[in-house]
């Protein structure tokens, strides 16, 4: 690596996690009471730690679960329009999540949502690679994601239609609009330690990334083995991406955005843009919900929603420019 791209990998990475810790300690400071550390009152000191410190955890480790998650796919897919809904775990997850609501288990015990969450991510997975197999093609893969999305989706709907109950109805509607709000400890210490593992999985790919980037028959004289790298690859996000919606619900866009808006930063190269991407996922995710609760009073909007609002033209933009850069 040349001492330039190595700088800038310093750079960017130190800002992101900069940005990261700016973005939890605002997350910690800011409460209903207004913005500061709580008083040292023993009902202060609960609030805190039973409200901010499972929000700010939960969402520093879900943007960086989306983040990086989506940065490995457009790595390992080649493709900059990949993102962690496109293999289908975020539409399991919220899939196996709904059906909890629809039946009722939800409201018999309080881990019964990311519980069923964290089933549906598994079996969408599990479904994904018995139709792309091992040695199939990156398009099979994208395909077979696409098509067990759709399916969730299809579900998701229906469960939605046949709800004969609009309470379970009106839940399932705002859990499916992402939110970080009344998560608590409970919460942090079922999906953490997942999405850990899944961050800790995909971030050894790096190199595997780097060599893909010249081409499959050059990566595999490299001594990258695309079976290995494909699990590595699916059980990582499958794994990050399944706990962190199982949790917060779907929140769109993350891993798009934040791989794009560094990328040039690290010349390119995708396994500098690991790190880099796991840290300002998490200070995204982060600034959003930060931003929304002091929106609280005027608007009550969710954080899957804004993530939404934020990401559908920043799409629209990368198709048009990609067309442009076609045609030139």
């Amino acid at each position: 690596m040349s001492p330039r791209i190595w700088d800038g990998f310093n750079t960017v990475t130190a800002a992101t996690a900069a940005a990261a810790c700016l973005a939890f300690v605002a997350s910690l400071m800011l409460g209903s009471d207004g913005f500061g550390l709580p008083h040292t009152t023993d009902v202060a000191q609960l609030v805190f730690w039973e409200i901010r410190f499972p929000r700010a955890v939960l969402g520093f480790f879900t943007g960086a679960a989306l983040g990086l998650s989506g940065a490995v796919l457009q790595g390992y897919l080649r493709n900059p329009l990949a993102e962690p809904g496109l293999l289908g775990m975020t539409g399991g997850a919220s899939l196996g999540a709904v059906i909890a609501i629809h039946s009722g288990l939800s409201g018999s015990f309080a881990l019964a949502l990311p519980l069923a969450g964290l089933l549906g991510a598994g079996v969408a997975t599990l479904v994904i690679v018995a139709l792309a197999g091992s040695h199939s093609s990156t398009t099979t893969l994208i395909l077979a994601g696409v098509a067990i999305s759709s399916l969730a989706g299809a579900l998701t709907s229906l469960a939605l239609n046949l709800s004969a109950n609009p309470f379970a109805a009106t839940e399932i509607m705002f859990w499916l609009m992402g939110s970080l709000t009344d998560r608590s400890l409970l919460h942090v210490w079922l999906a953490t330690p997942l999405i850990i593992v899944g961050l800790a999985m995909l971030l050894t790919t790096a190199r595997d990334l780097d060599a893909l980037s010249l081409g499959e028959e050059v990566a595999t004289n490299l001594g990258v083995d695309p079976v290995g790298l494909r699990f590595k690859v699916i059980a990582g996000a499958a794994l990050a991406v399944g706990a962190a919606t199982a949790v917060t619900g779907a929140i769109a866009f993350v891993g798009l955005m934040v791989p794009h808006f560094l990328r040039r930063a690290v010349a390119e190269q995708p396994g500098r843009l690991l790190l880099p991407s796991l840290l300002g996922g998490g200070a995204f995710v982060l600034a959003v919900d930060v931003a929304l609760r002091l929106l609280s009073p005027l608007a009550d909007v969710r954080l899957g929603v804004l993530t939404a609002l934020i990401g559908a033209p920043f799409f629209l933009w990368l198709v048009v420019k990609k067309r442009w850069d076609d045609v030139s």
